[in-house]
């Protein structure tokens, strides 16, 4: 395609696998994997609605169920639908849309789970002062907060490559509008804009919430090894270890994602990262944070004995 194309109208979303024996099983799979997705984030969402778990902690799961599911839709969907169709073009308007949706929503997730862990330090190590620092109003203002400045993060980035106006080729190398394939096929100078996303990624995406969760169980660990009981420490930790294993598995795909080097070999790499960024995680969620807690499980059976016929 020629190197000084502008005005760019469409792209065409490569897809997972160029296979067309692999396309129907990477449909059924994804198929799969999305109603796992629902299925697990909505029986948090309906397990919430118990008046026992109206906490800060599980009010802070419900938006991180939100947010699986909001960031789940936005992704895969477009896997369903070029099946189907057979169609794989989308309007630049809608990658422009879809890419600042992903990123609005994946930072927005970061933020949460921040919160997640401060909710734990002041559980943990504030426990008579829990009620008053992590009140309804406090929690309300800071998931607030999270979802209004993580849209705000990804939008310079947004506004940058809606200005860029060549494009070497229209084939977006993914499996759906996200910022480094698109950096790719662009033939204006991106060299700002890989130096922008790698400094404010870092620092305030990643590094920033990162460095804040990770002072929170600092501050937790220490707390919990002066409780004398091994007993006690244990139920503390565990109550901990659900935080702890999603936010590990979050930052080490978004790290491989996004913070590593930008050349042409690593670009199928970082669509497989991407797809268990989307796809594995939200499943992944549920089981890790309610689905064993008994909690949650009594407040599944309590509804559901409320909706069974008389």
């Amino acid at each position: 395609m020629n190197e000084n194309q502008t005005l760019v109208r469409y792209f065409i979303i490569k897809g997972i696998s160029d296979d067309p024996q692999l396309k129907l099983l990477i449909f059924i799979l994804v198929l799969l994997i999305y109603l796992l997705i629902l299925s697990g984030n909505l029986t948090i969402l309906v397990a919430c609605q118990d008046p026992q778990l109206h906490t800060p902690m599980y009010f802070f799961l419900c938006n991180l169920s939100i947010l699986d599911i909001s960031c789940s839709t936005v992704v895969l969907h477009n896997i369903l639908i070029h099946f189907i169709t057979a169609d794989r073009t989308v309007s630049f308007s809608y990658c422009m849309g879809q890419m600042h949706m992903f990123g609005s929503l994946a930072s927005t997730n970061l933020l949460i789970l921040v919160a997640m862990g401060y909710d734990r330090y002041v559980a943990i190590c504030k426990p008579l002062q829990y009620h008053m620092v992590m009140s309804t109003g406090i929690c309300a203002t800071l998931a607030s907060a999270c979802w209004i400045f993580g849209s705000l993060q990804v939008t310079p980035f947004t506004v940058i490559i809606c200005n860029f106006t060549c494009y070497s080729s229209i084939e977006v190398n993914h499996f759906f509008c996200d910022i480094v394939p698109i950096m790719k096929i662009s033939c204006n100078d991106t060299s700002f804009l890989e130096f922008f996303l790698f400094i404010e990624g870092l620092l305030t995406l990643i590094l920033i919430p990162f460095i804040l969760t990770f002072v929170s169980y600092m501050f937790i660990v220490y707390e919990i090894l002066k409780i004398r009981s091994s007993s006690g420490r244990l139920k503390a930790f565990y109550t901990c270890s659900s935080h702890l294993t999603v936010v590990a598995l979050l930052y080490t795909t978004l790290f491989s994602q996004y913070l590593t080097p930008n050349v042409s070999s690593t670009l199928e790499t970082k669509k497989i990262f991407a797809l268990f960024n989307t796809a594995a995680v939200p499943i992944l969620n549920p089981l890790i944070y309610s689905l064993k807690n008994k909690d949650v499980k009594r407040a599944l059976k309590l509804i559901m004995s409320y909706a069974k016929p008389m």
